[in-house]
């Protein structure tokens, strides 16, 4: 079990981020049908303790497109195919998953969910102190968040059965040996503990 302290709900936010079909399909169909069955549970729970669910995706405009320099080596490619058009289906939140009203929803155009978004002052209204880090993928934008949330002082756990990565050693690394000097690692089962203590 976890020895990760109790969280307020009400200071507590859940990440859920770049849980989109274009993003989905890069993992075994199998791993993508479980993910979403316990994302649709953890969002419920978090839903049910007065919690705040916020989604970060990623897509793109022309002006996006258009301002990515060659030189970048990630997102060149995606600019140069006009890849993961912001209005495009697949670049949607998962139908399963889908925001409701009153629920923080962002667009990036960068691996990280706080970078290129407003999404730190969104919280900071909202008085959000703590947050609950789950994506796709592992060694991409939940890395890259948990790096940038933590300079910026929230209090972060990571789901471990809420994140994956198409590269399975990646996501092992970095899961288990790089987040948790940033972070507490705790399954879905323990979060729901965790909500219902604080």
């Amino acid at each position: 079990m976890s020895t990760a302290p109790a969280l307020d709900p009400a200071c507590t936010a859940l990440l859920v981020m770049d849980f989109q079909p274009a993003l989905l399909a890069l993992l075994p169909e199998s791993d993508s049908e479980v993910l979403l069955g316990r994302m649709e549970r953890v969002i419920a729970d978090v839903r049910a303790s007065g919690g705040t669910v916020a989604y970060v995706r990623v897509g793109f405009t022309e002006a996006d497109w258009a301002a990515i320099p060659p030189t970048n080596r990630s997102f060149a490619p995606i600019a140069q195919y006009r890849l993961m058009h912001h209005a495009g289906l697949d670049t949607a939140v998962h139908e399963r998953l889908a925001p409701r009203d009153g629920d923080i929803v962002v667009r990036k155009i960068r691996v990280g969910g706080l970078s290129t978004t407003d999404l730190d002052r969104r919280l900071r209204e909202h008085g959000i102190t703590t947050l609950v880090i789950a994506g796709i993928s592992t060694s991409g934008v939940v890395l890259s968040t948990v790096l940038d949330a933590a300079d910026r002082d929230y209090q972060l756990y990571v789901l471990a059965d809420g994140v994956a990565d198409p590269d399975r050693e990646a996501h092992e690394v970095v899961l288990h040996r790089v987040l948790p000097s940033r972070a507490h690692i705790l399954e879905s089962g323990e979060l729901r503990v965790l909500l219902r203590a604080g």
